[in-house]
């Protein structure tokens, strides 16, 4: 075995950090207009570039600015687009629980007002920063797949009339993505994370039973997803490596769904048009190892067995005896290990300590060191 050259890479973490206190402290100080724009960025600065050392000490080939920048992983991209607005007092329920119970988590109601379009960058000086930090890491930036944008509010958050037909809509929001896709790679951008975890939570019969409900095709959503995201990313330069990440919910250490990847397995390794996947595979939630027999050869999987969910740290010896486990349903060589999910979706994060996830990415680069050398 050999190191990947390329991303995904070995050791890899899907792009969410802790924020530290005084960054939140910041945030509350900005809202509050007790300080001004550029204070809380020369906070954002400093955290990042702190952040960033961090995950170059520990050995990771790939380095985020952990997402520090915003308040959530989606909204803030996909407010920016042409023709999307964020209605005020309005959010969207979503339940989300643990083993604890339930935790309701309402996030900002997004509607499709006119059409979907891109008029500036998106994102373009958080990923400029984050390459002005790195030193041996490569830049990652991480992005809401396009599918995200209907998979949230579904028909209702689209309005009918610029849209009568969501043929079209899926046709202008796909052509924004593909403008910003080429405009990240002509900045410099090599490695690009689509997070989409409607692709996971559609394997649990609950969600696709929402979905029905609300008048979606449930048993073909997603099959428009992967053609959605494939047309987003169609024409991207060969310099571009794209990973799509899915898990099946991540909120203050709370979950969505249930249920291995056995429905969407088929269709999503063999037809979706990217460079690998990271997969959530820390505990019985996620199911088997079984549906990787399906990832042909040319990608690869990145084992989500590290949780972020807890602070409890895994056994090395666990961790390869998993890998091996997995090697029996793909090749060892298209493997590569990360934890789970993003530590902080939310500016809430989830619930362990800072010294808890170093810790956990320490263990990933040191387990795929002396896995794959």
């Amino acid at each position: 075995m050999s190191p990947r050259v390329s991303p995904p890479f070995r050791a890899d973490h899907v792009g969410s950090l802790l924020r530290p206190q005084a960054l939140l402290d910041a945030r509350d100080d900005h809202a509050a207009g007790r300080i001004d724009d550029a204070e809380l960025r020369r906070v954002e600065d400093e955290a990042i570039t702190q952040v960033v050392a961090v995950q170059e000490e520990i050995g990771l080939h790939s380095a985020t600015d952990g997402e520090f920048r915003r308040g959530s992983w989606h909204v803030d991209f996909l407010r920016q687009l042409d023709g999307v607005e964020q209605v005020a007092d309005t959010s969207l329920a979503v339940q989300f629980r643990n083993e604890q119970g339930g935790i309701e988590f309402a996030t900002p109601g997004l509607r499709v007002t006119g059409r979907v379009g891109l008029s500036r960058t998106i994102f373009e000086e958080e990923f400029t920063a984050l390459a002005e930090r790195v030193t041996t890491a490569t830049p990652k930036l991480t992005i809401p797949s396009p599918g995200m944008l209907h998979h949230l509010g579904g028909r209702a958050a689209v309005d009918e009339t610029t849209y009568p037909d969501l043929a079209e809509f899926r046709a202008d929001l796909a052509a924004a993505y593909r403008t910003e896709v080429r405009a990240l790679a002509d900045l410099g951008c090599h490695y690009l994370q689509l997070d989409d975890p409607g692709l996971a939570q559609l394997n649990d019969p609950a969600q696709r039973a929402q979905l029905t409900a609300r008048g979606d095709d449930a048993e073909r959503a997603h099959l428009r997803t992967i053609e959605l995201i494939n047309d987003s990313l169609r024409g991207r330069p060969d310099t571009l490596a794209v990973t799509a990440h899915m898990c099946r919910g991540n909120f203050r250490s709370a979950w969505i769904a249930e249920g291995g990847y056995d429905f969407v397995a088929e269709a999503l390794f063999n037809e979706l048009e990217v460079d690998g996947f990271f997969l959530e595979f820390d505990d019985e939630r996620s199911g088997g190892f079984e549906p990787l027999r399906f990832v042909p050869k040319g990608k690869a999987v990145v084992l989500g067995l590290v949780t972020t969910k807890r602070g409890e740290l895994e056994s090395k010896d666990a961790l390869k005896r998993r890998i091996e486990q997995a090697a029996r349903h793909i090749d060892l060589d298209q493997l590569c290990l990360s934890p789970q999910c993003g530590f902080a979706s939310t500016e809430d994060g989830n619930s362990l300590t800072y010294e808890e996830e170093v810790a956990k990415l320490r263990l990933v680069a040191e387990t795929a060191a002396e896995v794959w050398g």
